[in-house]
């Protein structure tokens, strides 16, 4: 007899690590949503991990989640309200681009991925920001933002 578990392959995460803030001051968001820095124990460095919906296959475990690519994170000046820059990550290539094989070999790996981050693209004008909840309502994961617990916010 064999045990099988579904696994929600749409599922995606990703580490967000940043130095030089000012805690209280600066909030850094994903999508608008607050992501919960938490420091690495090296000075001046917070770490946080965004769990988000990257695909949406005909069967998943969670059906009624849109996709939230792509993500476009900003670092907001609480005491201006507004956006300091950014960056924006598609979940797949940001012309639509389906290849045909896999990568030969690292090097065009980590290029194909380069091509998803656009060191640009943040949110104009003011950034309402929430307080940041730990692990998207959960304290179960401390550190996590999951997107998957948030209504889409408007851009």
């Amino acid at each position: 007899m064999a045990t099988s578990r579904y696994v929600d392959s749409s599922v995606e995460r990703l580490q967000v690590d940043v130095s030089g803030i000012t805690p209280g001051r600066h909030v850094v968001t994903c999508n608008r949503v607050p992501v919960p820095l938490r420091p690495t124990g090296r000075a001046g460095e917070l770490v946080a991990g965004v769990r988000y919906r990257a695909w949406q296959p005909p069967s998943a475990l969670h059906p009624t989640i849109g996709v939230h690519g792509p993500l476009v994170f900003d670092l907001v000046d609480t005491w201006t309200g507004r956006s300091l820059g950014g960056c924006t990550y598609h979940v797949v290539h940001p012309g639509g681009r389906s290849y045909d094989t896999f990568p030969v070999n690292a090097n065009e790996a980590e290029a194909r991925r380069a091509s998803r981050f656009w060191a640009f693209g943040h949110s104009p004008g003011p950034i309402p920001v929430a307080p940041v909840t730990v692990g998207g309502g959960v304290d179960e994961y401390p550190g996590i933002l999951d997107l998957r617990r948030h209504r889409a916010l408007p851009t």
